[in-house]
């Protein structure tokens, strides 16, 4: 046998996949393809029909920086004194974080009723008719918790339906029904409600007046809850304060009314915490304006009573050139006592608080305090936005507490320290004032007593006027409270629906259709066994070619080859005949005959067809063939012959002392040319019969009579009968049939044959089905015919027909 591996008749080395080839293993399949395609794109068609579209909304704020600003002034000097380094918080990611909180959600269903949804009860699905239902309610009481027991989280379902003019029936979903008059309240059990006519709604637009509403009143946790798992906040730029918030629904226009709510329920937040620090400054500096006008009257009180007793009138005009060296420190004693005076009262509101929000902007030179002051109320307030949320061992609550607490503690000690400062001021004051009191020495003490008592007035008079401009700024910061959230863009709808998407959903049907079709043929690939193409044989080995593959012949085919009849049989027996040339080569005399042996690995695989019709060809080219039936267990060559077991034939002749073999030898009823030597009676030792030193012998006459010798063997795997006379053979045909033999009986041949038990083997694959016959074979049976090409208008016709045949 020649080298496979020397030719490419046998071998392809294929460096990369055919993908032709590839295809057209799938092309085959095309009408599972095709129907596969046109059932999913059918679901996809009624999945676009039957779902309800989803539209976005979207709006754009800008959150105000008031970082650093109180009520009534700025504190900006923080940074300067580094008192709040290490305290600072990302107050934007704060402001997202309380734009996406489940709290706001809640007060705009609330302010909306979202949570009371209207559907018209014609078509299916069902239409949500926010706000163009006929009809609305009014909910005048509602208990969340009993309403949440009794109908869970669907919520309450009911129907109205249009009486006439002024009344209506309400259906509930135990088939229940009561009538009632447009305006009267419902009363239930978990809920009052009122039924009043939508003033906005056109008529025009439904087909009657008529048409009835389905209502549905869900829980307000449950609506809210949809919602906020449907929005989105994002800051558009980490060095901005510019926020996209976006929103999901079946209704563009309550969409856009859940935004607009939602900026406003979080406008109408910030301006009531604003409003709760200038209401806790307006009440320190009311309740310190009282203490300070008592004692302002105390101490003018105190300077009559001195004047009358010891009948003073114009002190100022005797000491006015002392007092004129003095008035500058006596000035700078005022201020220091002012500021003593505040921070002393500072302290002491401080030590008597616990977690009230402090006083602010009331003239406290350090702008360190002041900037820790309004540090304190913010984090104050941030702390109890969280509480209404969340416990106090929240990991944000406790990080805030311990700011809370850090931030008064350096209040606290900001103020100790400030009014040691004062009174060492104070001190240093006293001390020069005590300079000139030398000079003043002869000053009557009246005159002294009588400044200390002037001294206090003014000082308290100063702190009185102070608290009252501070008042004033107060109120206006109360009556002035700007939005928190700037508008940039009202909230906007987009045109197309954002799911579901038509394109990507038939894109998706038509991948899907494709794809189920894909995995039942791989699938049935992988789990299949069996050999069923001379690509199976290929996979598995290159070391034996396949010579030829024998089509799959129907029961009302001839099962024979003709000589002048241009059938697919004949055809693929031409190019056996053709190919076994080409393998026997060089390796046999051109003098004698080439012996060729055809075997299997168990029986019903066809090796006596194969051997009846590879004689047939032989014979039709001209050529001396003799067939011989060397299965002695269960030969089969009669059945071809008409004829009953022989009784004579191989068996009696390696059984018998005869010499000629040519007595053995029969005429074929075939064809004239062909000779036939019979199996013989079945004879009960067939092995020792092989073994027989006449079986060389005979082989060598019959090579030197006969062009061809053809063997029809015993099944290789189940019995040793083969395996015995191999050696005898030119070439060996291992016969394999598609859809039965198993792609594990290859193995077996390539054991053999590495074991010197098969000479020269090569596969031949027999019934093999057209769909998967090499491209040769596909083509060139026909070739020269009249060919009925399928084109794509009558596949498509073929399916319709399919289709109305089924309807």
């Amino acid at each position: 046998m020649a080298n496979p591996n020397s030719n490419n008749y046998y071998v392809r080395d294929k460096e990369l996949p055919d993908f032709r080839e590839l295809l057209d293993s799938y092309l085959k399949y095309w009408p599972w393809f095709l129907v596969s395609v046109v059932i999913t794109v059918a679901i996809g068609l009624f999945y676009l029909r039957f779902t309800i579209p989803t539209y976005a909304a979207t709006t754009s704020v800008i959150i105000e920086n008031e970082e650093g600003k109180g009520p009534g002034g700025d504190t900006s000097n923080f940074a300067d004194l580094g008192l709040l380094k290490g305290l600072g918080t990302s107050s934007i990611e704060n402001e997202l974080g309380l734009l996406r909180s489940k709290r706001l959600m809640i007060n705009a269903v609330k302010a909306l009723q979202l949570h009371v949804l209207y559907y018209a009860q014609e078509g299916f699905p069902k239409r949500d008719i926010y706000k163009k239902s006929p009809y609305l309610l009014r909910i005048i009481r509602m208990d969340e918790t009993k309403l949440a027991q009794a109908v869970g989280d669907n919520g309450n379902f009911f129907s109205l339906n249009r009486i006439d003019d002024e009344n209506v029936v309400i259906t509930f979903a135990d088939k229940t029904q009561m009538n009632r008059k447009i305006g009267d309240v419902v009363q239930l059990d978990y809920i009052d409600f009122a039924i009043q006519a939508n003033e906005d709604y056109d008529s025009q637009q439904d087909v009657e007046n008529k048409v009835g509403v389905d209502v549905i009143i869900v829980p307000i946790e449950r609506i809210a809850g949809r919602y906020q798992g449907s929005l989105g906040v994002e800051l558009v730029d980490e060095n901005s304060t510019l926020i996209n918030v976006n929103i999901e629904d079946e209704v563009k226009q309550r969409a856009e009314d859940i935004l607009n709510q939602l900026i406003f329920e979080y406008n109408q937040e910030a301006i009531e915490d604003k409003n709760l620090i200038a209401r806790n400054t307006a009440f320190f500096i009311d309740e310190r304006l009282s203490i300070i006008n008592s004692e302002l009257d105390s101490v003018e009180s105190g300077k009559e009573q001195f004047k009358e007793t010891n009948q003073l009138t114009d002190i100022q005009a005797e000491s006015s050139l002392i007092i004129q060296n003095a008035s500058e420190y006596e000035k700078k004693q005022q201020e220091v006592n002012t500021q003593l005076d505040l921070t002393n009262a500072m302290i002491g509101h401080l030590r008597s608080n616990t977690s009230s929000l402090l006083p602010t902007n009331l003239g406290i030179e350090e702008s360190g305090t002041a900037a820790l002051l309004d540090e304190f109320n913010k984090l104050l307030l941030e702390r109890n936005k969280l509480l209404n949320g969340a416990t106090d061992r929240n990991p944000l609550v406790v990080r805030i507490n311990n700011q809370i607490d850090q931030i008064k503690s350096n209040i606290q000690s900001s103020l100790e320290q400030r009014r040691l400062n004062l009174r060492i001021a104070r001190d240093n004051l006293s001390r020069q004032a005590g300079i000139l009191g030398t000079q003043i020495s002869e000053v009557p003490s009246q005159e002294r007593q009588f400044r200390g008592i002037e001294r206090q007035q003014n000082i308290k008079e100063a702190l009185y006027l102070f608290l009252l401009q501070k008042r004033e700024e107060n109120s206006l910061a109360l009556a002035v409270t700007a939005p928190k959230a700037k508008l940039v863009d009202k909230a906007f709808s987009y045109g197309s629906p954002v799911s579901p998407n038509n394109k990507i959903v038939l894109a998706v049907s038509v991948l899907m259709g494709l794809f189920f079709p894909f995995i039942m043929i791989n699938a049935k690939s992988l789990l299949d066994n069996k050999v069923r193409s001379r690509e199976t044989i290929k996979k598995i080995t290159k070391e034996l070619p396949v010579v030829a593959e024998i089509p799959h012949i129907s029961s009302s085919e001839a099962n024979l080859v003709s000589l002048n009849e241009r059938s697919i049989l004949t055809e693929s027996f031409n190019i056996l005949s053709a190919n076994l040339n080409y393998v026997l080569g060089d390796n046999v005399s051109e003098t004698e005959g080439k012996c060729i042996y055809v075997t299997s690995t168990t029986q019903g695989e066809g090796k006596t067809f194969s051997v009846v019709n590879l004689a047939m060809t032989l014979v039709h080219s001209g050529k001396n063939v003799i067939i011989i039936g060397a299965d002695l267990r269960n030969p089969q060559l009669q059945r071809y012959e008409d004829n009953e077991v022989a009784e004579r034939g191989l068996s009696t002749y390696l059984a018998g002392p005869y010499a000629q073999i040519v007595d053995f030898i029969e005429d074929s009823k075939l064809h004239q040319n062909l000779k036939v030597l019979p199996s013989g009676p079945i004879p009960p030792n067939p092995t020792q019969l092989l073994r027989n030193t006449k079986m060389g012998q005979m082989f060598d006459d019959l090579k030197g009579v006969f062009d061809y010798v053809i063997v029809d063997t015993a099944p290789s795997m189940i019995l040793a009968d083969t395996f015995l006379i191999s050696k005898y053979a030119d070439v060996t045909l291992y016969l394999l049939r598609a859809g039965k033999t198993k792609k594990k009986v290859i193995e077996f041949a390539l054991e053999s044959y590495s074991e010197g038990k098969l000479k020269n083997p090569v596969f031949l694959l027999n019934d093999v089905r057209l769909s998967n016959a090499r491209y040769g074979h596909k083509y060139g049976y026909t070739y020269g015919k009249e060919q009925n090409i399928p084109t794509i208008s009558s596949i498509l016709e073929s399916v319709k027909g399919l289709f109305s045949k089924k309807n």
